[in-house]
């Protein structure tokens, strides 16, 4: 496996010229220049990661990261710590809610055991365990030093693995009760926002249960103090299993430049990590949808990233990646279908000023 040092040390260039070749193709296709907007942008993103404008993405595989946190003890969420272990086994099954969503997308669910609480092996449920989930933040550092780099690594290793399938893009999701809390604690500390403005109710916490949610996202960044300056101290203080190893798929798939989506609020957290590891990254992550959780569109934002779909989204699991799947399918079906302003017998449009 790599190391976190070459993750975060090695440049990822873009190619420039398959870049400019995509942007052509698409000014070539009869329809209004850039009308396909975002969705354009990103086909020519690929294309410059990959240096290949002959962009195909028939392989695609969703890495759901699984893991249990123990501020769960502070009352921050509604259920236990069983429905994570319940969930992870139902996106191995293909019964959970992303599956008939990734089925529609033609995209390969893949659930981690990043360190699920009492969780026994399961058939296809990777197994990555860092630990039987993370310590309380609210009371002291989630994991140790070594733990979070492990998972990083773990994470990057899960797209040097699937790349080497001729999988073409890897989308990120995540499952693990409580791990809003903790995602918050680490939008708080590398944005520097206060847990009032961006601590959300998650999968559904009443009035009270919110504010013990905010209580413990203080709380933990008032006795851990991690610093915004550096993502791995703000990961081991205030992070989790779940979130170190979704940072190393970002890391992964920049290193081997393979596209990846981002999911939701959760996903953004994780990808901002490894954008502020290393800056080079950010250029292969496509944004999905705008997350309804508070922290949802700084997240976006912080990366300098715009998200196709504005739906209130915030289920998790990779969903809204998956959702982006479709919409880059159909655009996809434009940008290949050879219908140009030469064919249909017209004048191309023109950019006017």
């Amino acid at each position: 496996m790599l190391t976190v040092e070459e993750l975060i040390t090695t440049p990822v260039s873009v190619d420039s010229e398959a870049a400019d070749s995509a942007g052509r193709q698409w000014d070539s296709i009869a329809k209004p220049l850039g009308s396909l907007g975002l969705l354009e942008e990103d086909v020519v993103r690929i294309a410059a990661l990959t240096g290949n404008p002959d962009v195909r993405l028939d392989r695609r595989a969703l890495l759901v990261f699984c893991a249990d946190n123990g501020v769960i003890v502070q009352g921050v969420a509604q259920t236990s710590c069983e429905v994570t272990r319940k969930v992870a086994s139902a996106l191995a099954r293909g019964t959970s809610t992303v599956n008939p969503m990734a089925k529609l997308a033609r995209c390969e669910v893949i659930p981690v055991d990043m360190g699920i609480r009492d969780f026994p092996p399961v058939q296809g449920v990777l197994n990555r365990r860092i630990g039987n989930g993370t310590a309380d933040i609210s009371r002291g550092p989630a994991m140790t030093p070594e733990q979070c780099r492990l998972a990083i690594a773990y994470g990057a290793d899960l797209v040097r693995e699937l790349a080497g399938q001729g999988v073409q893009l890897v989308a990120v999701g995540e499952m693990g009760i409580a791990n809003t809390t903790t995602a918050s604690a680490v939008t708080a500390a590398l944005l520097h926002l206060d847990p009032e403005s961006i601590v959300g109710r998650g999968a559904g916490l009443s009035g009270a249960g919110l504010e013990r949610k905010k209580k413990a996202v203080r709380s933990a960044l008032e006795t851990n103090r991690p610093d915004p300056a550096d993502p791995l101290d703000v990961l081991v203080k205030v992070g989790g299993f779940d979130l170190a190893g979704m940072c190393g798929a970002f890391l992964g798939a920049g290193y081997y430049r393979i596209p990846v989506v981002i999911d939701g609020m959760i996903s953004a957290v994780a990808a901002l990590c490894a954008q502020r590891l290393n800056p080079c990254v950010r250029a292969g992550m496509l944004a999905s949808h705008v997350s309804s959780e508070p922290a949802g569109r700084a997240l976006l934002e912080a990366l300098g990233l715009e998200a196709p779909i504005h739906a209130g989204m915030h289920l998790g699991e990779g969903s809204g990646a998956v959702c982006l799947l479709s919409l880059l399918d159909q655009a996809l079906a434009v940008y290949h279908s050879g219908q140009t302003f030469e064919k249909l017998g017209a004048e191309a449009y023109t950019p006017q000023v």
